[in-house]
């Protein structure tokens, strides 16, 4: 009998040879576009064929189709540290470049379409962008970009890249930590702070998650930046989906969670370990395809992408 994984209603069984090439480096984020295309950012390996994480270096776009054929390899050393990845109606492709301090909009053919933020370059303190982690779009079209490794910040854009406002704060005392630095700051804990903002969504009655990663929560706002509420037992989240029936599912330390809009747990399913269907790293991208598929990609080893096919 073929191994099922997943919670309550969600069952799923693993698409063997799923892609069917080897993906050569870190698969940061995975979306895919409504033709059933399957895009994902890749970490290029290091020199001696080890895992590269978020420092500075090269990467590169996959594309696949639904069964996981490969249909086009770009933008090859042109990101730095490639991580959040998300696709708008319009199929645009949305990047957020951790080492680049900038998100790019792409077409679906590789052309890059609008550039936020300066390459190369760090905000300001408070301002954009300093290790941005994700972007993604509210129903009005405008851009919420966490600026999470950096600085403690969520930034809204208007749909043609002008900025509105930010939110949150916190000493930056994650990436001291990460660098080996001295940690001189101190943690913020409370509502509206963050330690990591890792990943951003709005929902369609435009209420603004944010996954505060090292806090393990999800915090709340409106499209102000006020803060409404916050979920305070999200387990180190790195990335989310809302599906069609109003369920968010959660990747990250704990596997994959799955909750309701009200933050209710309904389940959580994701196993470590070596073999085919296990999480061997971190769960740190989700996209999930009109046929229900989960697409997972994790951090923290090479050609980690899996695909499940929902049963």
């Amino acid at each position: 009998m073929t191994r099922q994984w997943g919670a309550g209603d969600y069952r799923y069984e693993l698409v063997e040879n799923w892609p069917q090439v080897t993906v050569n480096g870190v698969a940061a984020d995975v979306a895919g576009d409504s033709d059933g295309r399957i895009y994902t950012v890749v970490r290029d390996p290091k020199a001696d064929g080890t895992f590269n994480d978020i420092t500075p270096a090269t990467g590169h776009m996959l594309v696949f189709d639904r069964d996981g054929a490969l249909l086009d390899t770009r933008l090859t050393g042109e990101f730095s540290s490639p991580h959040g990845l998300w696709i708008n109606g319009d199929d645009e492709i949305f990047h957020a470049d951790c080492g680049h301090h900038t998100v790019t909009k792409y077409s679906t053919t590789g052309e890059v379409l609008m550039t936020i933020g300066t390459k190369g370059e760090r905000g300001a303190p408070g301002a954009p962008f300093n290790m941005c982690t994700r972007a993604t779009q509210s129903r009005s079209g405008d851009i919420f970009v966490s600026d999470g490794y950096g600085q403690n910040r969520v930034h809204r854009y208007s749909s043609d890249g002008e900025h509105i406002l930010s939110f949150g704060s916190g000493d930056p005392v994650f990436l001291q930590g990460w660098l080996g630095e001295e940690v001189t700051g101190t943690s913020a804990t409370g509502p509206g702070e963050f330690n990591l903002p890792h990943h951003v969504l709005v929902d369609d009655d435009d209420n603004v998650y944010v996954m505060d990663r090292t806090n393990n929560r999800c915090q709340i706002f409106d499209l102000e930046g006020n803060y409404l509420r916050e979920w305070s037992d999200v387990t180190g989240a790195n990335d989310a989906v809302i599906d069609s029936h109003g369920v968010m599912h959660i990747v990250g330390h704990a596997g994959v969670e799955l909750r309701s809009l009200d933050g209710t747990l309904l389940g959580r399913w994701g196993e470590k370990g070596e073999g085919a269907g296990h999480f061997t790293n971190s769960p740190h991208g989700v996209y999930i395809d009109s046929e229900e598929s989960i697409y997972i990609a994790e951090v923290g080893g090479n050609n980690r992408l899996q695909k499940f096919a929902r049963v």
